[in-house]
């Protein structure tokens, strides 16, 4: 009982770690992006928790870990609702030797909104709000929760041998390539591509900075409540993989960022803070501390050619979210296959490869079908002048001209 408790207080305390990084996710993005839609932002991710927690315990939760499946470990549903299992007429603490059920729910719906947060920063300042808010539930409510159930919920991927500690490719590639595809569909902001790649510089690297290191505090609670107890030598191990992973990918980006443009780019050294922590999430447990520095220098790496190669493709993407989350994403599942004794590249590979496909195919068709409808992007005028005041009547910054 006396261990249960310890072990069901720290992942409550990383439930809470988790939770802040709505924080940083918000702070970073409004950074990033320009005065005059810092509302719109902010009101996306005030949306994004709320709905996401109440969609998860509607169905997302018992989507993802229905305990029997069709189809071959494809998709199960254990019903709607949260029932916590009983025992003697109280709460079962049999349900887990780490957690009880209610904190298991508290933690996975905290990885859900995650999903719908990193599609936010993305699509920012030019997407309208109500067909952003459809593809967020249905994101959050079936397509993040099936996903999770090939590995997490005991489906056909973990029974094929694919490793995820933390998400990876299950939470931080499931929103990288849902942005992707919702970038592509809703065109570059207005200026962005005009004849040559025109920098829309964000109004507030103090806040983005605060964003980010909001983050890397999170990813505490990330990677370290993965572990789903609170066994010292795995928690501790996890934590220090996962920072040393952080810190390599900050200085591979520098680096790589002042021969890329000359220049010592603060953004990208960010960035690469966040890459390193998308890349070792998937191995965190598993790879040693010497690979940890290498996933992090390469994740760097590719999050400065990554900003590069959106640019050529005139792909807008205002925070960095595709190589961040999905590159990184991809790049930390594989790696897992590199450096990571008893698994497999190819199953790793494999894994990637059917999650992509799934989240990309149904991310088309419903944003297509919201684009035929509703539209996905909001006028030209209301562009121009800002989404703040037109979707929301306020500023964020009454005393001051927007720019």
């Amino acid at each position: 009982m006396e261990q249960l408790t310890t072990n069901n207080v720290w992942m409550m305390v990383c439930t809470a770690l988790v939770f802040i990084m709505h924080l940083g996710f918000s702070t970073l993005e409004i950074g990033l992006a320009r005065s005059k839609n810092t509302v719109n932002i902010l009101f996306k991710n005030v949306f994004i928790i709320s709905i996401g927690i109440l969609i998860y315990s509607i169905g997302g939760f018992n989507l993802m870990y229905p305990g029997e499946f069709l189809w071959d470990g494809f998709i199960g549903f254990a019903g709607f609702g949260l029932e916590a299992p009983m025992a003697d007429g109280s709460l079962d603490l049999a349900y887990n030797a780490g957690y009880t059920y209610w904190t298991d729910f508290l933690f996975q719906a905290m990885f859900a909104a995650t999903a719908a947060t990193i599609v936010s920063g993305a699509i920012a300042e030019r997407a309208k709000l109500e067909s952003f808010f459809i593809f967020s539930i249905l994101l959050v409510g079936i397509i993040y929760p099936i996903v999770g159930s090939w590995k997490w919920g005991g489906g056909w991927l973990d029974e094929a041998g694919f490793y995820d500690f933390a998400g990876s490719t299950l939470v931080h590639s499931v929103g990288g390539w849902a942005a992707l595809v919702y970038i592509t569909l809703l065109g570059a902001r207005l200026g962005k591509y005009n004849g040559q790649v025109k920098p829309l510089e964000g109004h507030s690297i103090p806040m983005a900075a605060i964003g980010v290191f909001l983050l890397w505090l999170g990813w505490f609670g990330f990677n370290g409540g993965s572990v789903l107890s609170a066994d010292p030598g795995a928690t501790s191990f996890t934590l220090v993989t996962t920072c040393l992973a952080a810190a390599a990918g900050a200085i591979s980006a520098i680096v790589f960022a002042r021969i890329v443009s000359k220049s010592f780019d603060v953004t990208m050294g960010l960035n690469g803070i966040l890459a390193g922590l998308v890349g070792i999430t998937a191995g965190a447990d598993s790879v040693s501390v010497g690979a940890s520095i290498i996933i992090g220098l390469i994740a760097g790496a590719i999050v400065v050619f990554g900003v590069n190669l959106m640019d050529r493709l005139k792909l807008d993407d205002p925070v960095g979210a595709v190589p961040v989350h999905l590159l990184n994403g991809i790049w930390g599942t594989l790696a897992v296959g590199i450096f990571a004794e008893d698994f497999s590249f190819l199953t790793q590979l494999k894994g990637v490869l059917a999650i992509g496909v799934f989240v990309v195919v149904l991310s088309y068709i419903i944003l297509i079908i919201l684009k035929k409808t509703m539209g996905l992007r909001v006028t030209e005028r209301e562009e121009v002048e800002g989404l703040d005041i037109h979707e929301h009547k306020m500023n964020a910054y009454p005393d001051f001209i927007n720019e």
